[in-house]
């Protein structure tokens, strides 16, 4: 056992947070995400929900502040309103001091940038359009 670190942080997660370069980025992926096909590395989070993990990331690693969107979000089609979980992703952020500014991008072309990022956590949150990529940022403490 580790002090303050939030209980949705696997070991493997860890790992692979601690591996991460500045630049590099991470997915969190929804329940419906494809996140096995579609990952170089995997991190399966199943029975936790990405705003709790979001929460455990961002209490350990910072965003990219050299770049103007260090948050990157799926966005949804004409069928789906404004997800709601957005405002809790805007929440968490703002709780973390960092200034929140998020790309949207369009389902397929965030399926590619997905490919390309370091690693996929993959979880079983059924929220729709949960899937967010995170760039992280220089540790400067």
């Amino acid at each position: 056992m580790l002090k303050n670190i939030k209980c949705c942080i696997s070991p493997d997660l860890m790992k692979i947070l601690m591996e991460m370069g500045h630049g590099d980025e991470i997915v969190l992926a929804d329940g419906n995400f494809p996140a096995a096909s579609h990952a170089k590395r995997l991190v399966r989070l199943d029975g936790n929900n990405i705003p709790a993990i979001l929460a455990g990331i961002l209490h350990l690693m910072p965003l990219d502040t050299y770049v103007e969107n260090p948050v990157s979000l799926m966005m949804h089609g004409v069928e789906v309103k404004r997800p709601s979980i957005w405002k809790e992703y805007e929440e968490i952020v703002r709780n973390e001091e960092t200034h929140f500014k998020a790309q949207y991008l369009e389902r397929f072309e965030f399926y590619e940038r997905a490919k390309s990022a370091y690693a996929i956590v993959a979880t079983s949150d059924n929220a729709l359009y949960a899937n967010i990529i995170l760039k992280k940022g220089v540790v400067t403490e």
